[in-house]
């Protein structure tokens, strides 16, 4: 393949003393994320659904998180936070793709509620443990282009109206307005937020998946397909890339800072995903969401 894998990221990189936490890393490229990491000598620490599958899988610190339950995404934030002073890194990794309406603890949409309130909880929550330099790195997808936020109704209240794509679609593009907003509120003191398009890798994330959605016309047809140590690779990159400093705010692939997406051509970000006042509305959203299950 013509694309750099992890290794090649990571050449000539050493993490010694660098403190790194992945959400969803007992698999798939969460996994290879924290492995890659590790071998550049980085501390991982794996906030995990499943602690036994992680520790089978890689010898680190573990912490138990359920992003579809806020009150867990805030537990775990902070056992993470009584243990490690600071964290040079974050990446929000783990997510949910396409599943048959469901819906988290608190009732919110399941993709919604997973793949980016649980994470904006445990983020927050994490705050005051971000120093200058840290980076934050937000795993969404080209699958943004399917959806902006639908304000009217973000949790399909009207159950009839749940598509599991477009629904997918509005929770990567919540992704990446919160990495814009992120980059605005934190960037000023060196904390610096991105979003990252990995790749299609066919891992556990794909465990909803049927076959009308791989055939002629489906919303998986005709994608190129990578390996996770390929498709982890921008995700590295972002975390780790001299290429990056001082930089914030921005949607990568292919381990480059991508560029608007233009009709006809494959790739780039959607208008909607970066629009400032989108990413401070959705803060706000998630705020009042938080506050609503959590109090303060």
């Amino acid at each position: 393949m013509s694309s750099p894998s992890t290794s090649d990221v990571l050449d000539g990189i050493d993490l010694t003393g660098r403190t790194v936490v992945i959400t969803g890393a007992s698999t798939g490229l969460g996994l290879q994320t924290a492995r890659a990491l590790q071998g550049a000598g980085a501390t991982i620490v794996a906030a995990v659904r499943d602690i036994d599958k992680t520790r089978e899988s890689i010898d680190c610190e573990t912490v138990a998180l359920e992003l579809g339950d806020l009150r867990s995404a805030r537990a775990a934030a902070e056992t993470i936070a009584g243990r490690h002073d600071r964290i040079d890194v974050l990446i929000n990794n783990a997510g949910v793709m396409a599943p048959p309406l469901s819906r988290t603890a608190q009732g919110y949409e399941m993709q919604l509620g997973t793949n980016h309130l649980g994470h904006f909880v445990l983020t927050t929550a994490l705050a005051d443990r971000f120093v200058d330099g840290t980076r934050i790195v937000n795993l969404s997808s080209r699958g943004h282009q399917l959806s902006g936020i639908r304000w009217h109704d973000p949790n399909y209240d009207d159950e009839s109206a749940y598509d599991k794509w477009q629904a997918y679609g509005q929770s990567k593009t919540a992704n990446v307005l919160f990495t814009v907003e992120a980059q605005r509120r934190w960037g000023p003191r060196g904390v610096h937020s991105f979003a990252v398009h990995p790749g299609v890798v066919y891992t556990d994330l794909a465990r909803h998946m049927t076959r009308d959605d791989f055939s002629e016309g489906g919303t998986l047809a005709n994608l190129e397909v990578t390996d996770v140590a390929h498709g982890a690779a921008t995700t590295v990159w972002a975390a780790t890339s001299p290429d990056l400093d001082g930089l914030g705010g921005r949607y990568l692939e292919d381990c480059r800072i991508a560029d608007p997406q233009v009709d006809g051509i494959e790739g780039g970000y959607a208008a909607w995903a970066v629009d400032p006042e989108q990413a401070a509305r959705l803060w706000d959203w998630s705020q009042r969401q938080a506050a609503l299950i959590l109090g303060g």
